[in-house]
């Protein structure tokens, strides 16, 4: 994992429940976020996800790219309780993403739609500098 250390700018690990990473506005930050976002639902034993969440992560990493010029925060928090992982991608940019219908030509435009129709729930909210886009999937308790 060296090699992710130049894309990662800030790490934080609540020892077990949650963690999240913040990302530099480059390329190289859909490749670290889906190789960090695997490693720990592996670690966490929710391998049956990982696959999943780590293409939904893309997706959400690499719209906030086309959009946003600042930092990119990805958030990953288990609930036991509720048998839920929550997914967050937040970036600088306060417009929210739009879900759009691509043509069968188009090179882009799927990302919300595969999220939308691959999660439990999903959504966007405001932060207090841009906004975070989030998702759930149901994980095995």
């Amino acid at each position: 994992m060296g090699s992710l250390a130049g894309e990662v700018i800030g790490v934080i690990d609540t020892e077990g429940d949650c963690v999240e990473w913040t990302f530099s506005a480059e390329p190289d930050a859909v490749r670290a976020a889906r190789s960090l976002v695997r490693g720990r639902l592996r670690g966490w034993g929710l391998d049956s996800v990982g696959d999943l969440a780590a293409l939904l992560v893309s997706e959400l990493v690499t719209n906030a790219l086309r959009h946003a010029t600042g930092p990119i925060g990805v958030r990953l928090v288990r609930s036991y309780r509720d048998g839920v992982l929550l997914v967050e991608v937040s970036d600088p940019l306060p417009d929210p993403p739009r879900e759009r219908v691509a043509g069968p030509d188009d090179e882009g435009g799927r990302g919300l739609q595969l999220v939308a129709s691959a999660t439990r729930r999903w959504g966007t909210r405001p932060a207090e500098t841009g906004k975070t886009v989030w998702f759930e999937l149901a994980v095995p308790e």
